[in-house]
């Protein structure tokens, strides 16, 4: 069945479906991201996401408390553990441009449910692992890049959906973080107190990875509509001062975060607070970022997110010195925990805006 004539020939049904969906992507990619409707879904996701990513990591100080008062690993020194930590936060964000590079090519799901793998993987070889060493390959190395592979392609989809409301869901969905800290420090202290620090790491495996695994089902980008290049490293943007200035800046903003997530539960022991006190105190940190973060999108969305972000890494910075330092008692540490865990990652509202 033929509909129209082109120079004198016929054009097929399935040409003109072909320019009919053209021509929808066209008026879409025009009228610019919807603001809402199947965007909140993917807000939905998003969160998730964040839950069982980057919360099971802000729980780290817990496990960080419980290898060096244990002698776990007797080999191991203090720093080993903070390497563990930190390596597996890094390779999270070293992974990028390789994550960046599969998902233009494999698509956003695929990509993801790699990530899974690798996270849940990690998580079950960490339970056997009776070595340091063996612990830096799994809690550090895998689990880490299983984290990049899942979260670096959901980074841009809010973006995708939301323009006027862009903060604001951002900050929801990085709300996410602070809930997954919340929940996992409880539950990790508690696992690793009545049942092993092995079964709480298979555990652990079995949540993120059901519950990530949903997430990869459910996300859906609009890059059929907005085309992006899915670079995996832009060399001009590297050489532009204000984005150097960003980049310094989130580098500065995610030292002094990680050192404060890492280390609040040690320094708690260190001042004669027992160890569920000082597992508590990563989860109030993790409350205090559920609360903030959708807050400081809304000020953001009105007020100016550089404004804002600058203004809040100052008092970061102010309320560690005057707050911090000279706390010796678990309610003022409660309250330096639950005010900066609003405020430390106010990087993560403000990078994709």
């Amino acid at each position: 069945m033929w509909k129209f004539r082109r120079r004198g020939q016929d054009l097929p049904n399935s040409s003109i479906t072909e320019l009919n969906d053209r021509s929808t992507q066209i008026n879409e990619a025009c009228a610019g991201p919807p603001d809402g409707g199947y965007g909140w879904i993917q807000v939905g996701v998003c969160f998730t996401v964040n839950c069982f990513t980057w919360g099971q990591v802000a729980s780290y100080g817990v496990y960080l408390g419980y290898y060096l008062s244990s002698g776990a690993y007797h080999e191991a020194t203090d720093l080993d553990f903070a390497f563990i930590g930190g390596f597996n936060f890094a390779m999270a964000m070293l992974v990028a441009p390789l994550v960046t590079i599969l998902a233009r090519k494999l698509g956003t799901q695929p990509t993801m449910a790699i990530g899974v793998l690798i996270q849940t993987a990690g998580f079950v070889s960490a339970s056997f692992a009776w070595r340091v060493w063996q612990l830096y390959l799994s809690q550090g190395l895998l689990i880490g890049l299983g984290l990049g592979f899942i979260y670096v392609p959901s980074i841009a989809i809010l973006s995708q959906w939301f323009s006027k409301k862009r903060s604001l869901v951002n900050g929801i969905s990085s709300a996410g973080s602070g809930i997954g800290g919340l929940i996992f420090s409880f539950a990790i202290e508690a696992m690793i107190r009545n049942i092993s620090l092995a079964w709480s790491f298979r555990i652990i495996a079995v949540i993120t990875g059901i519950m990530n695994l949903t997430a990869t089902m459910l996300i859906r980008n609009r890059n059929s509509v907005i085309r992006p290049p899915q670079l995996g490293f832009d060399t001009k943007l590297i050489r532009r001062p204000e984005v150097l200035l960003l980049l310094f800046w989130g580098f500065t903003s995610m030292l002094g975060y990680i050192t404060l997530l890492y280390s609040l539960p040690d320094y708690a022991s260190s001042v004669g607070l027992t160890k569920s006190q000082a597992a508590s105190l990563a989860a109030y940190l993790n409350l205090g970022t559920a609360i903030g973060r959708p807050l400081i999108g809304v000020a953001s969305d009105r007020f100016g997110r550089m404004e804002v972000a600058g203004l809040l890494t100052l008092f970061c910075g102010v309320t560690c010195f005057a707050i911090w330092i000279p706390a010796t008692s678990y309610g003022v540490i409660v309250f330096f925990a639950v005010l900066n865990g609003g405020i430390l990652g106010v990087f993560w509202m403000v990078q994709y805006s």
